[in-house]
């Protein structure tokens, strides 16, 4: 099993089977607009233009289970995003990454790359997946971490 075998859903609607990312370096991210972590927003984007054309494909999960901090609905994360970020890289639909609810990649990534003590959980918004060529999942990276310590590990598997 890797991230191919699942699907997401674009914010506006569209399938995005992750299959279409074969044999690129992937940064999962689950997100949300009105967290102390929001401005990292414009570090994934720079990390997206700096590295895009290399092989690096950025996803967003939208998520509202911490603090209520994603209220919106798919167009207004959408106006959030490209307005006050000027997000290009792909985002996906609001999911859900803990609880009954999980969503299945999310499910899948926990399991594969657990946190601290080996908890599966995400703790918050803006947890970083780092996933190779082969569609595994290789780092798992706390919402402190800032984009630009992750390039290293990017440019690694690049």
């Amino acid at each position: 099993m890797s991230i191919y075998d699942f699907c997401a859903e674009t914010l506006d609607g569209q399938p995005a089977p992750l299959s279409a990312y074969k044999d690129k370096v992937v940064l999962i991210v689950n997100t949300a607009s009105k967290c102390g972590f929001t401005p990292q927003y414009a570090g994934l984007e720079a990390l997206w233009k700096t590295y895009k054309d290399r092989g690096l494909v950025l996803l967003g999960f939208p998520c509202n289970q911490f603090g209520a901090q994603e209220p919106g609905d798919a167009a207004e994360i959408a106006s959030f995003c490209s307005l006050t970020y000027d997000v290009d890289f792909p985002m996906m639909r609001k999911i859900d990454v803990n609880g009954p609810d999980t969503h299945p990649l999310y499910a899948y990534l926990k399991h594969a790359k657990k946190g601290l003590l080996g908890s599966e959980g995400i703790k918050w918004n803006f947890t970083k997946f780092l996933v190779d060529r082969k569609g595994e999942v290789v780092g798992r990276f706390a919402p402190t971490d800032t984009p630009q310590s992750l390039t290293g590990a990017i440019e690694k598997l690049l």
